[in-house]
Order: structure tokens, then sequence, then C-alpha cells
């Protein structure tokens, strides 16, 4: 069974278990940050019971590209109990996901590790090839490290995949 709620809806002991999910599914390499940047936008979360074993979240956020600040909902913390893997959860959080995308956003994006690219590939999500950057607090800086790694899902906005993004300030990883 999938859920979903906002933020504001979903009381604190199951957000500590989603936070717990993601600390073990990214072998604890999952910060404090990365917990705040899946914080403030809507949940989806994925039960095999009563049992959590998938969570995901997508939260607005502005991408700059062609002259135009973007309304992009951002995925963020997706996330499958190592042993309930392989049993289609991750595709279920993230078609609850998509379907926010599709109707609250100009486009989709997210930064993706690399042995999840041909999952989100598969999806219909588009590897941006362009270059990235983030509008920093000194300004336009390149993000060199997360070309390559940052996936759009085009709902209205018009886009050139080989063209330059830039994505809005946030402390830990930009992307």
């Amino acid at each position: 069974m999938i859920s979903t709620a906002h933020t504001s809806e979903v009381d604190s002991a199951l957000l500590a278990a989603a936070r717990k999910l993601c600390d073990d599914a990214f072998d604890g390499d999952f910060s404090d940050d990365d917990w705040e940047h899946a914080l403030g936008g809507v949940h989806a979360f994925v039960w095999e019971g009563d049992e959590l074993a998938g969570h995901g979240s997508v939260v607005q956020r502005r991408l700059l590209h062609g002259g135009r600040a973007l309304r992009a909902g951002y995925v963020e913390a997706v996330a499958v109990r190592a042993d309930r893997r392989k049993r289609g959860h991750g595709a279920a959080v993230m078609t609850a996901l998509e379907g926010v995308v599709r109707g609250a956003y100009e486009l989709g994006a997210l930064a993706s590790a690399e042995d999840a690219l041909d999952f989100y590939g598969a999806r219909g999500w588009q590897l941006w090839r362009g270059p990235t950057s983030v509008l920093g607090p000194e300004g336009p800086t390149r993000t060199e490290d997360d070309d390559g790694g940052i996936f759009v899902l085009p709902v209205t906005a018009s886009l050139d995949l080989t063209g330059p993004l830039a994505c809005d300030w946030r402390d830990g990883d930009v992307w």
C-alpha cells in the first residue's frame, strides 16, 4: 500500500521512521541536510502491512533555464529498505511523486546516485546533458561534479537538455 501526505500532516513518529529508513538505505551516507531537503513537501510512503518499506518526497525548488525561473518539483530521499528491494516499492514511490510533479509543477528534477541512473531513465526521466550550476551566496558557481547525474521530467516547461541549468542555493548538497 502507498500513502501520501504533506510534511505538515505527518506525525513525528512516522517522520522519524522515514528518516531511519533513509539512513539505513544510504548506508549512513544520509546527512541532516539531506533530510532537511526532504521536508516541506509531499511524502510518499510504501507499506508492507504495518511496516514502512519505502519513502520519497517532492519539494518545490526554483531552477533557472533559458532565461526563466522554473517552478520545479524536486524529488528527494527516495529509499527502500534493503530487505524489501526488487518488489516494485521504488517504482510505487516514484509513481506517486510523479503524479504530484505533473499536477503542480512546470518540471520535475532530481539528482541520481550512479546506481539509479537506469531506474530513472526507464521511467521517462531525461538526463540533463548541459552544464549545471548553483546560484550561491557568492553568485553563480558551476557544479561540474553534478553534471551527468541530474534528471528532469518535463511537464509544461520547454527545455533544452544541452543548455545550462542552475538550481537555487541550499545547505549541504545543492543538487
